[in-house]
C-alpha cells in the first residue's frame, strides 16, 4: 500500500452527510429562485445606474450563499472557520442604491433557505417578497410629492448674489440656498439652490434669466434629482 492510498483510507468524505439529489435540488432551486429576484429588479429598477453585472451577481450569490450553507451543515466549527476566510475578502465597490442592499440580502437569504434544506420557505418567501416589491413599485407607494429642482450655476465673485433674486422672484415659488464654494482658484462662485418653478414657468425661461445675470456662466437645473444618480 502506498502512502497516498493510505492517507486517502484515512480521509473522512464528508459528502455522505447529504446526497447528491440534495446538491442538485439546493443548487437548482436556488438558481431559479434568485433569477426570479433579478427579474423582479430588473422590472422595478429606475434611473440610470442600471448594471447588468450586479444583477448576475444576485444570481451567482445565492447559490454561493446555497452552497456555503451546504458545506458548513451543522457543524459550528466549519461556520467559525468560514466567517474567518471570508473576513479577508474586501469590495471596494460603493452600492449607490439603498434598495441594492435590500435584494442583496434577498439572495443571500433565498441561498441560507435553500442552502439549509427549507425549500417551501424559500419558495414561499420568494413569491411574496417579490409580489410585495412589484406592488411597491406599481402604486408608487411611499413617494413624496416634492416637486423641487436643483439649480447650480457659476457666477464672477465681483456679482452679489442677491442680483439672482428677481429672476428667482420671477419664476419660482420657493428658492433656498444649499452651498456656495468658490472654485477656479478664486475666479467664479459656485452657488447650489433648491427652487420649486412657478406654473406655468418652463425650466428653460429659469436658466436664461439667471444667464442673463451671471454674466453668461454654466447655469444648471437638475429636475427628478431624487431619481437620478448625481
Amino acid at each position: 500500500m502506498t502512502i497516498a492510498q493510505s492517507i486517502f483510507q484515512n480521509v473522512d468524505d464528508l459528502t455522505t452527510t447529504f446526497s447528491v439529489g440534495d446538491i442538485a435540488i439546493s443548487l437548482a432551486l436556488s438558481a431559479v429562485l434568485t433569477m426570479v429576484i433579478a427579474y423582479v429588479y430588473r422590472a422595478t429598477h429606475h434611473g440610470v445606474s442600471y448594471s447588468q453585472s450586479y444583477v448576475q451577481t444576485l444570481v451567482l450569490l445565492g447559490i454561493l450563499v446555497s452552497l456555503i450553507m451546504l458545506v458548513v451543515g451543522s457543524n459550528i466549527a466549519r461556520a467559525f472557520t468560514l466567517v474567518g476566510a471570508l473576513s479577508i475578502v474586501r469590495f471596494r465597490n460603493a452600492v449607490k442604491e439603498t434598495r441594492d442592499v435590500g435584494f442583496i440580502f434577498f439572495a443571500m437569504a433565498i441561498g441560507m433557505a435553500t442552502g439549509t434544506r427549507f425549500y417551501l420557505l424559500a419558495s414561499i418567501a420568494t413569491v411574496v417578497i417579490s409580489l410585495v416589491v412589484l406592488v411597491m413599485d406599481r402604486f408608487n407607494m411611499f413617494s413624496l410629492d416634492v416637486q423641487s429642482q436643483i439649480v447650480k450655476l457659476q457666477m464672477p465673485p465681483e456679482i452679489d448674489p442677491g442680483a439672482l433674486d428677481p429672476a428667482f422672484l420671477a419664476h419660482t415659488d420657493k428658492v433656498e440656498l444649499i452651498s456656495a464654494e468658490s472654485i477656479r482658484g478664486g475666479a467664479l462662485t459656485e452657488l447650489v439652490y433648491t427652487v420649486k418653478l412657478k406654473r406655468g414657468t418652463s425650466p428653460t425661461a429659469l436658466l436664461n434669466a439667471l444667464r442673463d445675470r451671471t454674466s453668461g456662466q454654466k447655469v444648471t437645473l437638475l429636475t427628478g434629482y431624487d431619481r437620478t444618480d448625481l
